[in-house]
């Protein structure tokens, strides 16, 4: 049985899901790196990582370099004497980081690969209908999410679920896959497979104001699963038009309904206590929504204090 001296490298929640497990399960992490602290929100205050919050929680050595290539910061990990990195929702790495320890690095990824290499796979998962997904762990090497294999487990997706949702099955699968990763690499039998390239794979693409962006002349199916693979963040977004006024808006959770009808698409139908959006195939029922500078709200909350007219209208 090898002593496993493990550097673990992550910054958001589904990281500090990993690492407390690894930590619960008494194995010796001897360091973390995160990323540097930035400043957020409308008063830019200092925001640390969740990753740190965790480790500084509990008193674990930290190191936040802005250049992963620094000498300074090289020679700081390398003094940690790990023989094992774990990686999880980091960001790629120098070789010269990768090969450091004696057993390699190793990523967790939130999907099956080769499918949803890149920065959001449980979004894209939802967005694209999916009706499974998974983990992988994997050798890192000098491309992107592309090393070899050392396990996958994989999770069923529920038609009515966000990526919120998903983000927590996955974060707890994750943890079990790493368990087993470091158990075989303590007994010294790991075995990988390589990657077969092929051209179905799909991408993972970052997320950005264009593709979260809601395009009403396409199928009920495939809006409903961009708001749920968009929610709670960063959340699927349009335009809602009435007479001469015009909001930016996040929609948070919806209904579909699958029906013939007359309406334009795109048009609002709404009653006192509901709000309905036509598109070609049936209708997008809003549940929960945002205006611009107001909080997140439920439907009924809104039509309360705002009246639309037979005019409104999305784009």
């Amino acid at each position: 049985m090898e002593q496993l001296r493990i550097v673990f490298m992550g910054t958001p929640e589904f990281a500090v899901g990993i690492l407390d497990t690894i930590i619960k399960n008494n194995y010796n992490v001897v360091g973390v790196i995160t990323a540097a602290d930035k400043p957020a929100g409308r008063g830019q205050k200092i925001k640390y990582s969740a990753v740190k919050e965790y480790a500084m929680a509990n008193n674990l050595t930290l190191l936040q370099p802005t250049n992963l290539k620094d000498e300074s910061f090289l020679k700081e990990l390398k003094a940690l004497n790990a023989n094992l990195q774990i990686v999880v929702a980091f960001r790629m790495l120098p070789e010269v980081v990768w090969r450091m320890p004696e057993f390699g690095t190793f990523n967790l990824h939130a999907s099956l690969l080769p499918n949803y290499r890149g920065a959001a796979p449980i979004n894209w998962a939802i967005i694209n209908g999916d009706t499974k997904t998974g983990v992988t762990t994997f050798f890192i090497d000098d491309k992107i999410d592309t090393g070899a294999m050392i396990l996958s487990s994989e999770i069923e997706i529920t038609p009515n679920e966000n990526a919120g949702h998903l983000h927590d099955q996955l974060m707890q699968l994750g943890s079990e896959t790493v368990l087993e990763t470091l158990a075989l690499i303590e007994k010294g039998n790991v075995t990988t497979t390589i990657q077969k390239e092929n051209s179905e794979i799909k991408t993972a693409y970052k997320l950005n104001k264009e593709n979260c962006k809601i395009d009403w002349t396409k199928s009920a199916k495939e809006i409903y699963n961009l708001i749920r693979g968009l929610s709670p963040y960063p959340s699927a977004w349009c335009f809602f038009q009435d007479k001469n006024e015009e909001w930016n808006v996040k929609i948070h959770e919806a209904k579909m309904t699958l029906e013939e009808h007359t309406n334009v698409v795109g048009s609002l139908i709404c009653s006192k206590k509901e709000m309905k959006i036509a598109v070609k195939d049936g209708f997008i029922e809003v549940i929960s929504i945002q205006f611009p500078g107001k909080k997140k709200m439920n439907v009924g909350e809104l039509l309360n204090g705002i009246a639309f007219s037979e005019e409104a209208k999305v784009v």
